[in-house]
């Protein structure tokens, strides 16, 4: 990436001196894996991140990074630099997030936090508070699994809910938390089905009730159907809200059945506005990770969200 001399050497014999925003400008690519991503989550254009990284290798005299056609791969220096100044870094700028004023270096960078909404909202974010307001920063967006898969590899992302481990080596998956899935209506229509008269409610029961769902396919509802009834579901929803936070006022306030995380529900249920159906001894469970890619140094911030939310899932 760097100017080179007609002997193909970098930089020449003329080399600048280093600066601090050029370290933080490279520290960013190194861990983003991109320009035009280290430019997001700096606040800059990209042409000037580019400026910056070059500067910086023509200050050291060698190349950093290599160009790749999505983003860029670091080169052994690249590696050896970071880890000289990765921790000095991060320890300026958490001082700096907590009120000191060190000039020219900012605040750190937010932490970019993607996955479902629903998770997001409902446990993810209360979890979160106490380092929001110990000064940590985040940025939060939701979308779909393979979406978000392919953002955190691109370097858009730092950290993704997904309901899905991605495949490859690309991306490390930690599993995050077990969402096990509950069948549920309102008291009114649990009592119109016949609930609570002494037998468990089966598939014939529900054939003709409304049904309440996340998508068109019924994703969620059919696994439930195939695992605790052992048939598949038919039929067509009454309603699709592709967010589960809609199916689950619809639902409370008395219109049909559906399936839900039960840490989405669970307040509900424990209020009596909701009515599980069925408890069966083997719910149908899926696994939630969190995803980032590897190889390369999170950054102080990034770790404490990582670290934290390890930790916080146990009690979802």
């Amino acid at each position: 990436m760097s100017d080179q001399n007609s002997d193909g050497r970098p930089g020449g014999g003329a080399r600048r001196a280093v600066e601090l925003a050029q370290l933080r400008t490279f520290l960013a690519v190194y861990r983003t894996g991109s320009l035009t991503a280290a430019a997001e989550v700096l606040g800059v254009s990209q042409p000037t991140v580019t400026a910056q990284v070059r500067a910086l290798e023509q200050g050291l005299g060698r190349d950093l990074f290599e160009r790749l056609p999505r983003g860029v791969a670091p080169r052994p220096a690249a590696h050896d630099l970071v880890a000289r100044v990765a921790g000095p870094l991060d320890s300026l700028e958490t001082v700096v997030a907590e009120g000191a004023g060190y000039s020219g270096l900012g605040v750190a960078a937010p932490v970019r936090l993607a996955g479902p909404a629903e998770i997001l909202s409902r446990c993810v974010l209360p979890a979160l508070s106490p380092l929001v307001r110990e000064g940590v920063r985040l940025r939060v967006s939701t979308g779909l699994a393979d979406d978000l898969l392919a953002e955190v590899r691109s370097g858009k992302h730092d950290l993704v809910l997904s309901a899905v481990r991605p495949r490859g080596r690309s991306l490390h998956a930690e599993p995050l938390v077990d969402e096990e899935f509950v069948l549920v209506a309102s008291p009114r229509q649990a009592m119109e089905l016949g609930y609570g008269r002494g037998e468990e409610l089966g598939p014939d029961a529900l054939r003709d009730v409304p049904i309440v769902a996340y998508a068109e396919d019924l994703p969620i509802l059919r696994r439930y159907w195939r695992h605790v009834f052992g048939v598949r579901l038919s039929g067509e929803a009454a309603v699709t809200m592709p967010d589960l936070r809609g199916v689950l006022s619809l639902v409370v306030s008395g219109v049909g059945v559906t399936v839900l995380p039960r840490y989405l529900c669970r307040s509900e249920l424990a209020q009596g506005t909701l009515v599980a159906l069925r408890e069966p001894d083997d719910p149908p469970v899926n696994t939630g990770f969190l995803v980032w890619r590897p190889g390369g140094d999170l950054g102080v911030q990034v770790r404490r969200v990582q670290q934290y939310l390890l930790s916080a899932a146990r009690g979802w």
